[in-house]
């Protein structure tokens, strides 16, 4: 069993489009189950498809198990059992030594960006780049499962 710890952030757009990026990875993913106790997730990137299993957040850490599957199977299990999708494009950067990944929302959920850092501690210190600005960790709307049901598009 993994553990994953993870903090997510709003960001400062206009920071963030003057940023130099790599190229990002275009992903596609829906939901085959989802509610407060775990998530059961497929994902495809440009190359790649994964199933992924997620428990419940405690304290910006949860139980995580992911599994590389068939692209071909992906598709169908998206095409067939999960919609809506989400639809983003995922940029892994560096800054002071640790490794952030922001996803580009698009869809239903354009205009949202968020960044993600993974931790291996829940105590454990980072520095955050300018582009960052608020702390969503906790804020379920955030969460792709939430937004996948309850597009950003949609928000008051």
């Amino acid at each position: 069993m993994f553990q994953e710890i993870e903090h997510k952030y709003l960001i400062r757009k206009d920071l963030w489009y003057a940023v130099h990026k790599p190229v990002g990875t275009s992903i596609r993913q829906g939901y085959l189950h989802s509610d407060e106790g775990k998530t059961i997730r497929i994902r495809i990137t440009d190359t790649e498809a994964y199933l992924t299993i997620k428990g419940p957040t405690h304290n910006a850490s949860r139980a995580e198990f992911e599994y590389p599957i068939p692209v071909k199977d992906a598709e169908a299990l998206l095409l067939l059992f999960t919609i809506p999708l989400i639809e983003k494009i995922r940029y892994r950067m560096e800054f002071a030594g640790k490794r952030w990944e922001v996803d580009e929302f698009f869809g239903k959920n354009e205009g949202l960006i968020l960044a993600e850092i993974e931790l291996s501690s829940p105590e454990e210190a980072y520095e955050k780049p300018s582009w960052v600005s608020d702390n969503v960790t906790n804020d379920i709307r955030y969460y792709n499962a939430y937004l996948a049901v309850n597009p950003f598009s949609g928000w008051d």
